[in-house]
C-alpha cells in the first residue's frame, strides 16, 4: 500500500504563501488578536513547529500579511494624470482596508517592509514627483493623503451602522438625541443621514476631491 493511502485526500503542501494567506483569512474572520502561531497552525491542520520552516516568528507573519494587503491595492502610474492616478489609488486602498480593517493600524508600523509595500510607496512618490511637486511638498502630500485614507477607513469601520443597516438602527440612535439640546445634530440626522440612499461612504469621494484640489493649487 502506498504511503498515505487511506488517510483521506492529500493536504496541500505547506508554503510561506499558504501560511500567510491563512493568516490573512484568520485575521479577517476573527480579528488580529486571534492570530497566534498556535491558532494559525490549528487552521492549517499542522503542528505549530511546522510554521517555523516558513516564517521565523509572529513578527515575520505580520510583515508578510501587511505586504499582502499592500499587494491588493492598485498602484498609481507615475507620469499619468496625477489626480486620476492618486484618486484611483486612494479609492482602491479604502476598498482594501474595508476588506481587512485589522490592517489599518499595521500599514505604516512595520520595520521590515516587504516588496509590495515598497513598490506602493515608490509609485505614489513617483506620481507626485512627476506631477511637479517638490520633494518637501511630495512628503506633505503623501502624509495628507494617507492620513485621509487611513482615517476615513478607521471611522468607517467603527460606525455602528452602514448602508445596509435596517432603518430602525439609525432611528433608534436618533431617538436618544433631544432636539432641544442638540438641534443641529438632529437636523443633520433627520434631513440628511436618515434619508433613503444615504451612505456615509459617499463622503469619501467629496473629501478626496477637496484634498486633490488643494494639492493642485500648490503646484508651481
Amino acid at each position: 500500500m502506498a504511503d498515505g493511502a487511506g488517510d483521506g485526500p492529500a493536504r496541500a503542501p505547506l508554503t510561506r504563501e499558504r501560511v500567510l494567506g491563512c493568516a490573512v483569512a484568520l485575521a479577517d474572520a476573527k480579528g488580529l488578536g486571534a492570530l497566534t502561531m498556535r491558532s494559525l497552525a490549528q487552521e492549517l491542520g499542522v503542528k505549530p513547529m511546522s510554521l517555523y520552516h516558513h516564517v521565523a516568528n509572529k513578527d515575520a507573519i505580520l510583515d508578510g500579511i501587511v505586504d499582502m494587503v499592500f499587494a491588493e491595492m492598485e498602484l498609481p502610474s507615475p507620469g499619468g494624470d496625477w489626480r486620476a492616478e492618486l484618486a484611483r489609488r486612494a479609492t482602491s486602498a479604502r476598498g482594501v482596508l474595508r476588506r481587512h480593517p485589522w490592517a489599518i493600524a499595521l500599514m505604516e508600523s512595520r520595520a521590515v517592509p516587504g516588496p509590495a509595500n515598497l513598490r506602493h510607496h515608490d509609485a505614489v512618490l513617483g506620481t507626485l514627483r512627476k506631477a511637479g511637486f517638490s520633494v518637501p511638498m511630495t512628503a506633505h502630500a503623501y502624509a495628507l493623503l494617507d492620513a485621509y485614507v487611513y482615517g476615513f477607513a478607521v471611522q468607517e469601520a467603527a460606525l455602528p451602522f452602514g448602508p445596509d443597516s435596517p432603518p430602525d438602527v439609525t432611528a433608534s440612535i436618533a431617538a436618544q438625541i433631544s432636539p432641544d439640546d442638540y438641534p443641529h445634530l438632529v437636523e443633520l440626522a433627520t434631513t440628511h443621514a436618515m434619508q433613503p440612499g444615504y451612505d456615509f461612504g459617499d463622503e469619501f469621494k467629496f473629501g478626496l476631491g477637496v484634498i486633490l484640489d488643494a494639492l493642485a493649487a500648490a503646484l508651481p
